[in-house]
């Protein structure tokens, strides 16, 4: 049942963290769950939980009360947002998705236009998806996969658990722990007020994460008052999630790729407090920016980072997303066998990211409260290849159906935006005297300046 995997997934979480104060009682209220093979619902629960007992712990107020709504965590791992009389983006360009090859089963990412331009060198240009299956037919899957990421591109060859577990890189994640941690050299004391009711106001978080899990922990910190400044490249867009992602922040541009870009970013990050990036392993390092540079321009730093596959072995610096990851670790796979299904059968919503957010939230609320008690720096780095493991390492019991959503799991007022007017559901988790509220609506990528404010 899902108390029961709730439990045992925040245990392995608040001791992975090393939080030092004992694990307390929390509520968990109403019922319901995803249905999966695995416990998607306890994932959601507990990853928010583990998130609000580091707050608890940065706050020294371990016995105040903390509750998670279970069900209303579920529908947040799928969607928070609900436009009003406008319909919802889609999520899926029109030729990503799971194609048969000669001896299995495939998954192509092509959200991004260049993923897309990387799998069409590869496979040629496809009328429609009907096509694009039949030239995908004449492939092997790992071959394919080979292919579409030597030319750029993002997919993933459906495997067997125990073929993820054989894999050279399966081994590689599984010995990682959740939360690779560090901490460094003493820096001067922050001045941070830690008022309960906006606990991360005047802190400042600089967001260098694009699609959903780092989004996710940064919109988190934004809900607790942080100054939340997101940076992306030229170009970039996500039409699919700005809305759902960019509550609270503002978005800015800048071209790290550039040497007024770069001098730029290194008077940013002087100034931040937090510093949230999702690059792959490699890349702020082949920049200039290591992590013992980010120390240096930013002394008592808290560096939190995400990697899709990891930070050691062969894919360490491959291109990944939730659903390739979910193909690659076996959890598509398993889902087939136990939905008895022709296809592959992925989890119900993205857990893996939406997890990884709150776990990466988390990591940040304890690096704050090294920052403020010890006055060190502190570094985190998570993996969605890491949170699979963890999820598939507890399988699920008996779902019980979750109630539709109603008028009433909404918040009270209308959110309105430059994009139109939506609901926006109640945030799931509560921290008796600090409310996660946001301050600003979303906001378009690139709406505003590069700047502290």
């Amino acid at each position: 049942m899902v108390n029961l995997s709730f439990s045992a997934l925040l245990a392995a979480m608040i001791q992975d963290l090393e939080l030092s104060e004992p694990l307390r009682q929390i509520t968990v209220r109403r019922e319901g769950e995803l249905d999966a093979c695995f416990p998607v619902t306890g994932l959601a629960t507990a990853s928010m939980a583990s998130a609000g007992i580091a707050l608890q712990a940065l706050l020294s107020r371990q016995n105040a009360p903390l509750s998670v709504d279970q069900r209303l965590a579920s529908y947040w791992f799928s969607a928070s947002h609900f436009p009003l009389n406008r319909p919802s983006a889609a999520l899926w360009d029109e030729f990503a998705g799971d194609y048969a090859t000669r001896d299995g089963w495939i998954r192509l990412h092509t959200n991004a236009r260049h993923h897309r331009l990387a799998m069409e060198h590869v496979l040629g240009i496809s009328k429609d998806k009907s096509e694009l299956a039949q030239r995908v037919a004449d492939w092997g899957k790992i071959e394919l996969e080979d292919a579409v990421v030597s030319a750029g591109g993002c997919a993933a060859a459906m495997l067997k658990h125990d073929e993820w577990l054989a894999h050279p890189h399966g081994k590689t994640v599984a010995a990682e722990p959740l939360f690779w941690q560090q901490y460094h050299a003493e820096a001067p004391s922050p001045a941070y007020a830690l008022p309960p009711a906006r606990p991360l106001a005047g802190i400042r978080v600089l967001d260098l994460t694009r699609i959903i899990a780092g989004p996710v922990a940064t919109r988190f910190l934004a809900g607790l008052g942080a100054k939340v400044l997101r940076l992306d490249p030229p170009g970039w867009e996500e039409p699919t999630l700005v809305e759902e992602i960019t509550l609270g922040k503002r978005c800015a541009r800048l071209d790290l790729k550039s040497s007024a870009g770069r001098e730029l970013f290194k008077t940013l990050l002087a100034g931040a407090d937090v510093l949230v990036h999702g690059y792959r392993a490699d890349a702020l390092d082949a920049l200039g920016f290591d992590a013992e540079t980010r120390q240096i321009l930013s002394p008592g730093l808290v560096d939190v980072s995400l990697n899709a596959w990891g930070w050691r072995g062969p894919w360490r610096n491959k291109r990944g997303f939730d659903s390739l990851v979910q193909m690659s670790s076996g959890i598509a796979e398993a889902g087939q066998r136990w939905k008895q299904a022709e296809r592959p059968h992925p989890l119900p919503v993205q857990a893996l990211d939406h997890a990884t957010g709150y776990l990466m939230a988390a990591a940040v609320l304890k690096g704050l409260k090294v920052r403020h008690e010890q006055h060190r720096g502190y570094s985190a780095r998570l993996s969605l290849a890491r949170t699979a493991a963890l999820l598939m390492a507890h399988p699920a019991g008996e779902p019980t159906s979750l109630a539709a959503i109603d008028r009433h799991d909404f918040q009270p007022l209308i959110e309105w935006s430059e994009f139109g007017p939506a609901n926006r559901l109640k945030f799931p988790l509560m921290l008796a005297g600090t409310p996660v509220t946001w301050e600003t609506p979303p906001a378009a990528l690139g709406s505003a300046t590069a700047a502290w404010w």
